[in-house]
């Protein structure tokens, strides 16, 4: 029998919620070993062995060991892929450019540009126990909706991001929205329709759903 794959990480994590995602849309069996980093288990040895950095998520699937989410979601869409789910079009080398093209927009735009919010309304009060820096939120929040027309415009053209069907694209963007929309500042969505007509759409994929049950916004 083939051992299910592991994900060394926690189900809270922006990070390990990406991964975990990719498993569900392809149903491949995984087991999650619990990695608590508020207590520094991702800095023991055992998991720096996994990942140098001591972040998580790691993966590991026999004697494969891989780090960084964004690098293992590929891998599990890769090894997964069926006909039925193919969140990478690399069949279609034109789809897949834009599957790329939107997933690194994701990577160099819109988490830069959304994070700062989450992580100083919701992680750092949590971590470190400090309050809110509002500055950092309303720079954010400028970048974001500059960013937000970008992407209104975008799906006037189509339903999803890369083309008129659901790819790793969108599915990156489901962890640091998700926490986003636990903010104060989640009605900056309504002044959007499509972006936000889009991530309902997102958040109602039952692999999402299923995720986001172990993702608590209140601590």
């Amino acid at each position: 029998m083939v051992p299910p794959v592991k994900i060394f990480g926690h189900p809270m994590s922006t990070n390990v919620a990406r991964v975990l995602v990719c498993l569900e849309e392809v149903g491949a069996e995984y087991e999650l070993v619990t990695i608590d980093f508020l207590t520094g288990e991702h800095e023991v040895p055992d998991h720096v062995a996994r990942n140098p950095f001591g972040k998580i998520p790691a993966l590991q699937d026999g004697d494969l060991i891989l780090f960084e989410s964004r690098a293992i979601a590929k891998y599990i869409l890769r090894k997964f892929k069926s006909s039925e789910v193919d969140l990478l079009k690399e069949g279609d080398i034109a789809a897949a450019a834009m599957v790329d093209v939107w997933a690194e927009v994701e990577a160099q735009q819109y988490y830069p540009a959304l994070s700062p919010v989450v992580f100083e309304c919701i992680i750092f009060p949590v971590m470190r126990g400090t309050t809110t820096d509002q500055k950092v939120v309303d720079e954010s929040l400028d970048k974001l909706k500059k960013l937000l027309e970008v992407y209104e415009a975008r799906l006037s053209e189509h339903k999803y991001l890369a083309g008129d069907f659901f790819s790793l694209a969108d599915l990156n963007h489901f962890p640091f929205t998700f926490y986003f929309m636990a903010t104060p500042y989640a009605s900056v969505f309504d002044a959007y329709p499509r972006v936000k007509g889009w991530w309902q759409s997102i958040m109602s994929r039952p692999s999402i759903k299923k995720i986001a049950a172990n993702m608590p916004t209140k601590f």
